[in-house]
């Protein structure tokens, strides 16, 4: 795959079927009736950004545009009208014209516009004889072709012979606008579904957070039906929305409330002023920058659902709910609207690289085929509409019984944060500091009735809470303060004793009952934002349970939490910002892991909404472009949109799609070390997601150093299973390299031996091998005398011989001088010949 295309290039070549065919003269070659059912139905998805000219069955005529709209009266492809096919969804399109322009419709007319909306999209589907399309607009009226070849639209009822159309291949289409990737390779893909992944992580997103805050604060989205001039569009400053959304809160967030300097509010295509990496209005996730990140390896996504009911009730301008769930829904709903968006510009359902994941299992295997696993999750501060007034929930365990159901089996929703800037029914927050956090210790008292609870920590300072202060200040969630102190009601907050602070609000019965349920469930639970007695709490009911399914997302849990995480098997993604502060997490962080698990390392973007990114580093050993991935599969230009080009060492993280430089810029100053800690995130989230649903750890279960071969395999591991059914009888191998998995043995003078399972191509294990000295296949294990064999084995090759094990089963030596040097058991598929077995013990590490 070339991931660098020109949006305008066909794909696949010709795709039309049976009467398509027959247009161009291919008649000849035309599929059997089964295949072409097949073709018709997914050439509507192939459809996507190929340049065709539209053929009237009824009038035998090619579509061309005329002074007041289109008519089917040419013959000659060259001479008519050429649209790029450019989808809105699954099956729908807007129709791009030479002139820049969309055939569209005016009530019954059809119609030449130079704007594309709801009016140009049509939805095509393939004719009931399967060799055609009708082309169906988004007001449920056919496109279908009038008396001379105009064409006009009807009932979908009415259209007959009228309304069916093919798609003829053609030249000279538009190029639709578009960002751009400025990326080219292949991405890297595993070697198996289920061997090990590498690839990068970023555990706390908020992708969809243009619905938050009433749905009208933030300027821009992550994609748009109608495309990118839409979805970055200029951000008017004529209306209420945006002189408070841009101005007042964008420039006094960044630290300039000097409303006389307005940004630039031009999107599409200039972009002078936006997206910045310090802007928290404006849109930086946009689908195709997010690409980029994905083509520069990223390979975990946990996309957080977010809203403050506080700021969203007091915001003058909005569309959407301010209640919490309501918007959680709501963004879930647009989650898997661009996860369908995504597959839709790939060619059809399921071929995106944007894909929804449920398990560890299902996320491996997106992630081996090269794609993005996409985690949902959330971060409210009223989870499951579960507040606190005047100390009390408001809720009770069957509310949270039905909102964790919903959020699980509904809303897709495995990771979880129990709060977020306010106490709430489930414990006390950690609060925030500075200037920020008197205005948010405000919103706290408007939506509990009281003020944060807060002492004189015990403690040392580092195993505090934020530190309650009223000097001016910048920090993280400025989005939340500052705008809540330019639109909330004044209050003077308590004063405090001196610090360091703690909340005394610790975890609720509510919450570890909470806890306890989503560790049934095997999610994922993130106990940032917490206050510093409620996280300790947390993870007290954590590691009780030896449950490993524990991650800090974005450096909102203090520094006593990272052992604990460590020693139960979760991970750490520290908050992104610039490479300098990242580099210096890393290195604080790294050395608290536990050499049990697997260690990788990931990021927190905290994008869209709260947390800014890192600026330009400055300083010696720039970025060069070009530069490659860490993974060298792709190379990487500086990124253009419109008419803007960005560049990490001007512009900083402006974007998301600017990960992969920020990466490399990490790596100029961090070395390589940090990467391939980087590259392991992946795994490392999976694993521990492993563990989280109820796999068993590896050092827990490491084989017995006295073990007996038999028909099914050996001990736990098992001849004849799907990998997740290994995982669950045999827990977590040591290594996972493309078919065989290895498991090491317990016992003296065992470190390097190594039982391994090797997977047939149909993904099941066809031999379990092991050169471990006690574990034995019919009383005969590593060291026996070859001559005890005599007379019950036969020669099945240089240096091995076969015996039967039983139920088709056989056990296999390997001998070398003599002696045993290993033993095994294997399928009849395995065995199935001397060179089928030889290849399967080369894959052993064994020939």
């Amino acid at each position: 795959m070339l991931v660098q295309r020109p949006r305008g290039r066909v794909r696949g070549g010709l795709i039309a079927v049976a009467g398509l065919l027959a247009v161009t003269g291919l008649g000849a070659l035309a599929p059997t009736t089964q295949a072409a059912d097949r073709l018709v139905s997914d050439a509507r998805y192939a459809l996507v950004h190929g340049c065709y000219a539209l053929r009237s069955e009824a009038a035998g005529r090619l579509v061309v545009k005329t002074a007041d709209g289109y008519a089917a009266t040419a013959t000659d492809p060259t001479t008519a009208e050429g649209f790029r096919m450019q989808a809105t969804g699954l099956g729908s399109y807007i129709l791009y014209g030479r002139g820049a322009d969309f055939l569209s419709t005016n009530g019954t007319r059809v119609v030449t516009t130079k704007d594309s909306g709801p009016a140009a999209d049509f939805t095509v589907a393939p004719t009931a004889a399967d060799t055609a399309f009708t082309l169906v607009s988004a007001a449920g009226k056919a496109l279908v072709t009038g008396p001379g070849g105009v064409l006009t639209l009807a009932t979908p009822g009415a259209a007959g012979d009228a309304g069916t159309f093919t798609f003829v291949p053609a030249t000279g289409c538009q190029d639709f606008p578009e960002a751009e990737l400025n990326a080219t390779g292949t991405p890297a893909k595993g070697a198996t579904p289920y061997s090990q992944t590498r690839g990068l992580i970023d555990a706390h997103m908020h992708m969809m957070a243009f619905e938050f805050l009433g749905g009208d604060l933030h300027c821009g989205k992550p994609w748009d039906p109608y495309g990118i001039t839409h979805a970055l569009p200029t951000c008017s400053k004529d209306n209420l929305v945006n002189q408070q959304g841009e101005i007042v809160v964008d420039n006094f967030l960044a630290g300039n409330p000097n409303v006389a300097q307005p940004q630039d509010p031009v999107g599409w295509p200039t972009f002078n002023d936006w997206p910045e990496h310090r802007s928290l209005t404006h849109e930086q996730s946009y689908y195709r920058w997010l690409e980029r990140a994905y083509l520069g390896g990223l390979r975990v996504f946990v996309n957080l659902f977010v809203e403050n009911h506080a700021l969203c009730s007091l915001y003058p301008v909005k569309h959407n709910s301010c209640n919490e769930m309501e918007s959680v829904r709501l963004q879930a709903r647009r989650l898997r609207q661009l996860q369908d968006y995504i597959d839709a510009q790939e060619g059809g359902p399921g071929k995106g690289w944007f894909r929804i994941v449920k398990d560890p299992f299902e996320a491996r295997r997106i992630i081996n085929a090269g794609k993005l696993a996409v985690v949902p999750g959330i971060e409210v501060s009223n989870l499951f509409d579960c507040g606190l007034t005047n100390g009390t929930p408001t809720c009770d365990r069957g509310q949270v019984d039905r909102g964790l159901a919903e959020a699980y089996n509904e809303l897709g929703v495995r990771d979880m944060e129990l709060i977020n800037k306010f106490d709430n029914g489930f414990g006390g927050v950690a609060g925030d500091t500075g200037a920020t956090g008197v205005v948010v210790n405000v919103g706290n008292k408007t939506e509990t009735g009281s003020f944060w609870d807060l002492e004189t920590c015990n403690g040392p300072a580092e195993e505090s809470d934020h530190e309650q202060y009223t000097l001016p200040g910048t920090g993280r969630d400025e989005l939340l303060g500052r705008a809540l102190g330019i639109l909330a009601p004044g209050g003077a907050t308590p004063v405090y004793p001196p610090p360091p602070h703690c909340n005394k609000r610790g975890l609720s019965a509510l919450g570890e009952y909470l806890v306890r349920k989503m560790m049934q469930r095997g999610m994922i639970v993130d106990p940032d934002h917490l206050s510093v007695v409620a996280r300790k709490s947390l993870l007290a009911v954590t590691e009780a349970e030896g449950y490993s399914g524990v991650i800090s997302s974005h450096s909102w849990s203090t520094k006593d939490a990272y052992p604990r995480l460590y020693r139960a098997g979760g991970i750490i993604t520290p908050y992104a910002g610039n490479t300098t502060s990242f580099l210096k997490a890393w290195t604080q962080i790294k050395p608290t892991r536990d050499p049990r698990y697997v260690f990788g390392f990931g990021w927190g973007a905290d994008m869209n909404g709260f947390g800014g990114q890192g600026g330009p580093r400055g300083g010696p050993n720039p970025v060069a472009y070009p530069f490659t991935s860490f993974d060298g599969a792709v190379t990487f230009e500086r990124q253009k949109t419109g008419v803007r080009t960005f560049d990490i060492n001007t512009d900083g993280v402006a974007h998301y799609g600017l990960y992969p430089d920020w990466l490399q810029d990490l790596k100029n100053i961090g070395g390589q070390e940090i990467i391939d800690d980087m590259a392991r995130g992946s795994e490392a989230y999976l694993q521990m997601w492993e563990r989280a649903v109820g796999i068993s750890p590896e050092f827990r279960v490491r084989r017995e150093a006295r073990l007996k071969f038999g028909p099914r395999g050996l001990g736990l591991v098992k001849l004849g299973v799907a990998p997740e059914e290994l995982l669950r009888g045999a827990g977590q191998p040591a290594d996972r390299k493309a078919r065989v998995w290895s498991y090491r043995v317990k016992g003296r003078g065992n470190d390097k031996a190594r039982v391994r399972a090797v997977f047939t191509p149909s993904e099941r294990v066809g031999l379990i091998t092991s050169v471990a000295p006690r574990h034995r296949a019919a009383d005969v294990g590593k060291g026996t005398a070859a001559t005890r064999l005599a007379g019950k084995v036969r020669a099945f090759g240089p240096g091995i011989l076969i015996r039967s094990a039983g139920q088709g089963r056989r056990y296999v030596y390997g001998v070398r001088k003599g002696k045993v040097q290993w033993t095994a058991v294997a399928t009849a598929t395995a065995a199935k010949s001397p060179a089928r077995l030889r290849s399967y013990l080369r894959l052993a590490g064994l020939r």
